[in-house]
């Protein structure tokens, strides 16, 4: 058997508008999923569509066991990291001999097929090699993560589906390009301000807020949501905004370390769950087989 995992992600800027070809940073972030895989001719067919997808792109049979760090359908990349680790367990487990770039565009090509054709490469791709990472078309851009980063991630514990929100936003811009089109425009230019100012804190929240504004005219927001984002704000973050494809699942806040504590408190307050957490750095890995 081989057992791999793979580090969740955090959305940071340009959710959605990734998906139409205009930049998009995210970064990986502590909170892992485990998956191990054993060869087996007569293994039942997974219930998760992901891995159910994983074992078909590569055509093999096995069990799957998957152990989560990651809340599921809150906008951390779950799917992803479960997709990446399962593809990388099968490839060692089976010896298939791909590599590590092969197996990242095998696990976005999945996502592709499960999210009915609409999937960004962001997620799978920043499991695979951790950091933080610009993504603009096919081109992918690592970041030197800034100094003092420090945030506080927010479970709404609303859950979403990503292919549902996705949809959602493709027939908005279907229904109404001239409407549509110019806020994905937005959002794209938004983010490429973002990546210049990661060390003016006062100026990237500024633009947090500014980005939250345009995935609410998107149709992505939520009440629980926004209320998290306004109290977050309220307790001294520089800024706050959802992270994902919304509807639900999580915001991050990014704030002084001095009111830290006050904004944890603040989600709290909105019946939400904080996550701790940090940058990853290394991406996906094999671990030692159980």
């Amino acid at each position: 058997m081989a057992t791999w995992s793979a580090p969740g992600k955090l959305f940071l800027f340009g959710e959605h508008a990734v998906v139409y070809g205009k930049p998009g940073i995210a970064m990986a972030i502590k909170p892992r999923v485990q998956v191990t895989v054993h060869r087996s001719r007569y293994a039942q067919r997974p219930n998760s569509p992901y891995i159910a997808e994983c074992l078909d792109f590569l055509n093999v049979k096995g069990s799957v066991y998957v152990k989560s760090q990651l809340p599921s359908a809150s906008g951390l990349g779950s799917s992803a990291a479960v997709t990446v680790a399962t593809l990388f367990a099968i490839n060692d487990e089976f010896q298939l001999g791909y590599n590590k770039e092969e197996v990242t565009e095998f696990a976005h090509e999945v996502e592709k097929i499960t999210q009915k054709g609409r999937a960004s490469a962001t997620d799978t791709y920043v499991s695979a090699y951790g950091g933080m990472v610009l993504i603009r078309g096919d081109e992918k851009r690592r970041l030197i993560p800034p100094e003092n980063f420090s945030i506080v991630i927010g479970n709404t514990l609303v859950p979403h589906h990503t292919v549902d929100q996705v949809r959602k936003v493709a027939e908005f811009q279907k229904r109404s390009p001239a409407v549509a089109n110019p806020i994905l425009d937005a959002i794209g230019a938004l983010t490429m301000e973002a990546m210049h100012n990661f060390e003016n804190q006062h100026e990237l929240g500024i633009l947090m807020n500014r980005n939250q504004a345009l995935l609410n005219a998107l149709g992505a927001g939520h009440p629980a949501l926004s209320r998290m984002v306004l109290a977050a704000c309220s307790a001294g973050a520089y800024g706050a905004k959802l992270s994902g494809a919304g509807g639900g699942g999580c915001i991050w806040a990014l704030c002084p370390r001095t009111v830290r504590h006050r904004v944890i408190s603040a989600i709290e307050a909105c019946d939400g769950k904080p996550i701790p957490t940090e940058i990853d750095m290394e991406g996906v890995r094999k671990e030692r087989d159980q």
